[in-house]
């Protein structure tokens, strides 16, 4: 113990230490299939904030997955949760049309069992936050309409969300976000973005968190091309209080990636990543395969979020299960050549550790 109260006095910046009640300015990032109870724990054993991808749970699975994460370690949780606009279910025939050789090759119809919707937050959730209590409540594409954030904040929650534009980040500050997550161009998965237009917003994150952090008096919160220790130091020196990391802890023992998305991680593929929205319909980076390589990354024939992915679900699992990763999702970050093998404790340990030194505080 005394040893972690040295170390939260030496960051420079406590104010994300302190909203947060974390030992280190650091987030484990959320991220939906590749996130494990054990990696949550151990994040936090760490001194981080674990974050627990809550947006293709249901509620009762959320309520569970709580309960687990805070019977293995004590300390602050984060629950994430998305905000996108649901469009009506689509007709995703000519999408199904564009695969229909893929399927021929492997056998299949491309029927059968598709994932669960990812379904914004809702009033239903929000009850299981109510009842969880809690420390970090995060989100994804934006906020929750005013009355189911109200109810958040009641809770004594503290409130965080992605920006990828300063406009964003001006809107979440504004409209009650206690930290401001800036998403750089090179991070991994699904950009946060809600304003704009995308394609036209892209900002990489050393240009990106000193524009915010010079936009609003909340803390600022760096993501993206960040996977070791000089990242860290270098986002401090651009103004950030903290960091979120999600590609580096991919490489943690505890993350629950299938054996072709380990491979490709381990591989000189993990340099090749592509914004693309043809796994979900959203704007998200990840490892380039066959399917981006077909279609080119970004295709009008993908329906909107979060539709593609019900075409691609029987795929999907036939490739896998012939070793073969080029129609799955491979959600990673520029940064994640950088990753090495190891426990998500004693990797949150040594980036503080390391980061501390490279500022000059260890």
């Amino acid at each position: 113990m005394a040893e972690g109260a040295a170390l939260f006095a030496n960051w420079p910046d406590d104010r994300l230490t302190r909203l947060l009640g974390t030992q280190h300015p650091i987030i484990q990032a959320p991220m939906a299939g590749a996130t494990s109870l054990g990696l949550v724990a151990g994040a936090i054993a760490g001194g981080a904030l674990g974050s627990l991808p809550c947006g293709m749970l249901s509620e009762d699975a959320v309520r569970e997955a709580v309960n687990a994460v805070r019977a293995l370690e004590a300390g602050p949780l984060n629950l994430n949760f998305f905000c996108h606009d649901l469009p009506p279910d689509e007709d995703d025939g000519d999408w199904r049309a564009a695969l229909s050789s893929f399927y021929g090759e492997y056998g299949i119809d491309g029927s059968g069992p598709t994932p669960p919707v990812r379904k914004p937050f809702d009033a239903a959730m929000c009850t299981v936050v109510e009842e969880a209590q809690p420390e970090i409540v995060s989100f994804h594409f934006g906020l929750p309409d005013a009355p189911l954030l109200d109810r958040v904040r009641a809770t004594g929650a503290r409130i965080l969300s992605s920006a990828t534009t300063v406009e964003e980040a001006k809107f979440l500050a504004d409209h009650g976000c206690d930290a401001v997550i800036a998403q750089g161009y090179e991070a991994g998965g699904h950009r946060g973005w809600f304003l704009g237009t995308e394609p036209d917003s892209q900002i990489g994150t050393i240009a990106l968190v000193p524009m915010i952090v010079d936009a609003v008096s909340v803390p600022v919160i760096a993501a993206g091309g960040i996977a070791d220790a000089r990242g860290i130091a270098a986002a401090l020196a651009l103004g950030a209080a903290g960091v979120q990391l999600g590609t580096a802890y991919l490489f943690a023992e505890e993350a629950p990636i299938i054996d072709v998305f380990q491979q490709a991680l381990m591989s000189d593929r993990a340099g090749q990543t592509v914004l693309t929205n043809l796994f979900s319909g959203g704007v998200a980076r990840g490892i380039a395969n066959r399917l981006t390589d077909s279609f080119g990354a970004i295709s009008d024939r993908a329906p909107p979020y979060p539709h593609a992915s019900a075409a691609l679900a029987a795929l999907r699992s036939a490739a896998e299960a012939a070793g073969d990763d080029g129609f799955s999702p491979l959600w990673a970050g520029q940064a994640a050549p950088l990753g090495a093998p190891t426990g998500a404790q004693a990797l949150t340990e040594r980036l503080a550790r390391e980061a501390l030194a490279q500022i000059g505080r260890a």
